[in-house]
């Protein structure tokens, strides 16, 4: 099921939501927690029923050796560490399997010129945050900090449906004891007013803005053979833009759901196109899987306390490793790549001392970016370097193809990213009154009215 459905808009969320406070009026408070957790369970479903027992699967692992691992003597213990590797290991070959194995086959028959049979395996929705979510979760059990023995509780923090196919990636602590807040378990209005005011902005950004720059962006990278420099223009800023638009989208109507039920998510998304370096793009792009890489990659790797030489290492392998969650394919970890080597070039510039006028820095930034998301976008090497082509004029400017309407919606969205505030930097000043509820209103409309398919958000396929 999609956010940006009828079926969730108009029947789902309101469902969910009122029997949930009408459970918790009467306190019947387990019974709240199992209608949210069976309602997300039936939220995953309506995907692909098939991925349930993997899902089910998944969460009785983890919860059975969460308890193990919390029960083994003190952090650091042997019988921990080993319990925990096991755990860890469980998880990554489980994600593996259906996120790697084909592209590992097919890596496999090119370099050996064998002809394996690929498994042609559908990917499960929501696999990587379910399964980062849990890892998380294992190795906070091993350091003391998250405890959970009841299972209804752990399944609802996995499966609790504004996170679970897309993210943020969670910490235990971070969301379940606000399920157990007395003031918790009442409507709050406010939170209400909130709620369905990030949603209506998040709605927009996804169904309006976003969907009409993905054409564009397929027109250029999946269509045409061969770009002019205005065509591949166009087209890489269009998918910058849709790709901008889209996740921003999701993580405001992801937290603005949370909010109906009076549970705060973590800010997974802060105008990272207003970044004025590398490092700071990463501590505003999909902030959640940022801190869960350096917590549980950079840091275990060493993080920067073992030289610089090191450090360069550690940070590069992150991205690396960052690049291939994304994707199984080899521009998802070129992509990485170029993260990793850009960090590695901002250290230098910082240790140099260098300074540069902002407008600059963020000039540079916003390049690199666009220049990195072809590959991230493109399906194959041909069609990367087909875009690259075209931005450096290689096949003419184009003048005569140039379309004004695209050009123009491109600019303005650019601006809007840039300029104004942020849902979030709303939400500090946000009080509930007719003024914010016309706003939301129209744009909820607006949105609704404007659907003409229903179409996933980018990152359920990562």
């Amino acid at each position: 099921m999609l956010f940006n459905s009828y079926e969730f808009i108009f029947v789902f969320l309101p469902v969910t939501v009122i029997v949930y406070f009408l459970l918790n009026r009467f306190r019947l408070v387990f019974l709240s927690k199992l209608w949210l957790a069976l309602s997300s369970l039936f939220f995953y479903c309506w995907w692909d029923v098939r991925y349930l027992p993997l899902l089910l699967g998944s969460i009785a692992f983890n919860y059975i050796m969460g308890r193990t691992i919390g029960n083994l003597g003190q952090p650091g213990a042997k019988p921990r560490k080993i319990a925990l590797a096991s755990a860890i290991t469980v998880n990554v070959l489980l994600l593996g399997y259906y996120k790697y194995a084909d592209f590992f086959l097919t890596n496999v028959n090119s370099l050996l010129n064998q002809n394996f049979n690929l498994l042609n395996i559908v990917l499960p929705l929501g696999i990587s945050f379910f399964t980062f979510t849990q890892i998380a979760y294992l190795v906070d059990a091993y350091r003391g900090t998250a405890k959970e023995y009841n299972i209804v509780s752990y399944v609802l923090f996995v499966t609790f449906y504004p996170h679970l196919i897309a993210g943020p990636i969670l910490h235990h602590k971070e969301m379940m004891p606000q399920f157990d807040r007395l003031r918790g378990k009442r409507l709050d209005y406010s939170n209400v007013a909130k709620g369905l005011f990030l949603f209506s902005i998040g709605l927009f950004k996804k169904v309006v803005i976003a969907d009409s720059f993905s054409p564009i962006a397929a027109n250029g990278f999946d269509t045409l053979t061969q770009l002019n420099f205005v065509q591949a223009w166009t087209t890489s800023l269009s998918y910058t833009l849709q790709l901008y638009y889209d996740f921003s989208g999701y993580c405001d109507m992801a937290i603005g759901i949370a909010l109906l039920f009076n549970i705060k998510l973590p800010i997974n998304f802060n105008s990272p196109y207003k970044s004025v370096s590398i490092q700071d793009f990463w501590r505003r792009w999909h902030m959640t899987l940022s801190r869960f890489l350096r917590d549980y990659i950079y840091i275990p790797l060493g993080g920067s306390r073992r030289g610089t030489t090191r450090t360069h290492i550690n940070s590069m392998l992150t991205m690396l490793i960052g690049g291939l969650w994304h994707g199984a394919g080899w521009t998802f970890v070129f992509w990485g790549f170029l993260h990793g080597f850009a960090q590695f070039i901002h250290r230098i510039w910082q240790k140099a001392g260098i300074k540069m006028p902002k407008w600059v820095a963020w000039f540079i930034t916003f390049q690199f970016i666009n220049f990195a998301w072809v590959f991230f976008r493109a399906t194959s090497w041909d069609d990367a370097i087909k875009v690259l082509k075209g931005m450096l004029g290689l096949n003419g400017i184009g003048l005569a193809s140039l379309d004004k309407t695209a050009v123009f919606w491109v600019a303005v969205f650019i601006l809007v990213a840039l300029l104004f505030k942020n849902s979030m930097q709303l939400m500090e000043r946000f009080k509930p009154g007719w003024k914010s509820a016309v706003f939301a209103g129209f744009l909820f409309v607006f949105a609704i009215v404007y659907f003409n398919k229903i179409s996933e958000f980018l990152y359920f396929s990562f």
